[in-house]
């Protein structure tokens, strides 16, 4: 398993909140919905979108727009509107005023906006979990990003699905809105090349994307730097120089780290008992796997698991 599919795998949607926007000018969307992870594709028309501490950028018809993190961002039909609508927690919608807007904007089958015709046509995807292994993915990446001209065959599938009723609908759309991600986040990542070490810095060092892999792909295995050195066939030398140089941290940390994150989104599912747990991300025991985790998060496992 290739590092960017394993993350990916983390902030997978899971009953996401989608909508598409119909809106005619002038508008402006105040959106402080606190969520983890958004994507918007305009599909029609255009929007501005100015977010903290960056210059208001221009979207067109097939641009992809990605937000990580909980920082609001405004979307408008022109630079320097005021809000006419806030979108809070919950996707709890108002005007500026407070009055609630969402039965009145409500124009069809998650269809939402000013104007059933209006000339600018959004699509707006919200995941409403990362998960700890999609809070790596998250960390990663920049706080938002933009593809331009996508052209993504998923955009248009996931537009076609947004207005039906079927049976299973939610689960057909979120696995679109996982798709159209991952197709935003593969195009990004094959155009741009952080400076900052990180996961993703794999993808240009041989070695250290093929340890990674094997770590992804068995961290169950009770890996040493010696082990995986022998694996990637370097010296443990240069496998410590070029993992940190290109991931951040040392092979054995990166490995800490992904078991227990691992383990973290793992607690969710009530079918599986902490040992179970522990020996599928590779401790030898669930005392050790306990020590481990409670020095990581703050808490032991069954407190996490509880809270």
């Amino acid at each position: 398993m290739d590092p960017l599919s394993a993350f990916l795998d983390g902030p997978r949607a899971r009953n996401a909140f989608l909508l598409q926007v119909t809106m005619s000018s002038p508008w402006s969307i105040d959106v402080s919905d606190g969520a983890p992870l958004t994507v918007v594709a305009v599909l029609r028309g255009h929007s501005w979108v100015a977010r903290h501490n960056a210059d208001p950028e221009r979207l067109a018809a097939g641009d992809v727009l990605v937000v990580g993190g909980e920082a609001p961002y405004l979307l408008s039909s022109e630079r320097g509107l005021a809000p006419t609508v806030h979108i809070g927690a919950e996707q709890a919608c108002s005007g500026p005023d407070g009055r609630d807007l969402q039965t009145e904007l409500s124009t069809g089958v998650r269809t939402w906006g000013n104007d059933l015709d209006g000339e600018d046509v959004l699509l707006v995807g919200t995941f409403r979990s990362s998960g700890e292994v999609g809070k790596i993915l998250l960390s990663a990446l920049p706080s938002s990003f933009v593809v331009r001209n996508a052209d993504s065959s998923m955009v248009t599938v996931l537009a076609d699905e947004i207005v039906r009723e079927g049976i299973a609908q939610s689960s057909v759309l979120d696995r679109l809105l996982d798709l159209v991600l991952i197709q935003a986040v593969r195009s990004w990542s094959a155009t741009v090349r952080d400076t900052h070490p990180n996961w993703l810095g794999s993808t240009h060092d041989p070695i250290a994307r093929r340890a990674l892999e094997l770590i992804h792909e068995h961290p169950d295995r009770a890996w040493t730097i010696d082990s995986l050195a022998r694996s990637v066939a370097v010296s443990r030398a240069s496998l410590a120089r070029r993992f940190h140089e290109t991931v951040g941290t040392p092979p054995i940390t990166y490995l800490t780290q992904w078991r227990l994150a691992l383990a973290a989104d793992l607690m969710a599912d009530p079918a599986l008992t902490l040992s179970a747990i522990s020996q599928q991300v590779g401790y030898a025991s669930p005392f050790s796997f306990s020590t481990a985790f409670k020095k990581h998060y703050g808490v032991s496992p069954r407190i996490y698991r509880a809270g």
